[in-house]
């Protein structure tokens, strides 16, 4: 990722772009609030790796100024049903952290997300968490985001010399519902976006993982058309 245009008027920021719902509707949120857009999408070695496509799809129409996209496998580590030999979990959403959590997973991408905006000039990260609508990942929750500005501010040359970054979580207390309803305000095309952990051999959403779950109940909820198939 280069450093910022000089020449350009617009203020930088970084967004994390997986390739899902959130992280798009994060993106085009940036971009309305008058940034220039650069994404860094992750290759962590995910069982839906649809998302990756996706993510090249949404900076393309979304035309952001950059994607820079890296790969860090985690099957090296394991210990995530999307990461390892484990079986997606297909019978609705549960109250416990369920086995599809990826360890450290937005304690790790922030920290390379917060690298690329140091790199590229910009005090702003975009991330597409949600507290409200999710499946209980405690690296979703405000109180990890506040502290990782903190840790972010001291073990950075920039925040030490006080140009501290911003971590943006637009959608941290919206549902699902209220994400659909951005997606449509934002005019963003729903099937750009890959959300589902276990996708068919064919390329089709399964319907019934977590992610699935939410994604359908949001849209059912907001009144719109989910433009993605779903096999279930």
């Amino acid at each position: 990722m280069s450093a910022s245009d000089p020449t350009s008027s617009k203020p930088t920021a970084v967004v994390l772009l997986s390739g899902g719902l959130d992280s798009m509707v994060t993106a085009a949120i940036a971009k309305e609030r008058g940034f220039e857009v650069r994404a860094l999408t992750v290759d962590y070695g995910q069982r839906h790796r649809l998302e990756l496509k996706s993510a090249r799809r949404i900076a393309q129409e979304l035309g952001l100024a950059a994607q820079t996209e890296i790969s860090l496998d985690l099957r090296a580590f394991g210990g995530s049903a999307l990461t390892d030999a484990i079986e997606v979990p297909k019978s609705g959403v549960g109250d416990d952290i369920p086995v599809t959590y990826v360890p450290a997973r937005n304690l790790v991408f922030l920290a390379l997300t917060t690298a690329c905006a140091e790199a590229a000039g910009s005090s702003d990260v975009f991330i597409g968490v949600n507290a409200l609508d999710y499946s209980g990942y405690p690296d979703c929750r405000p109180e990890f985001i506040a502290s990782f500005t903190e840790t972010a501010r001291l073990g950075t040359k920039q925040g030490i010399e006080g140009r501290p970054f911003t971590i943006h979580a637009p959608l941290q207390q919206m549902t699902k519902a209220d994400i659909a309803k951005e997606c449509d305000r934002l005019g963003l095309d729903p099937g750009w976006s890959w959300s589902c952990y276990d996708p068919t051999e064919d390329g089709i959403a399964c319907g019934l993982c977590d992610s699935c779950r939410l994604r359908k109940k949001g849209f059912a909820e907001a009144g719109i058309t989910d433009s993605t198939a779903y096999a279930n």
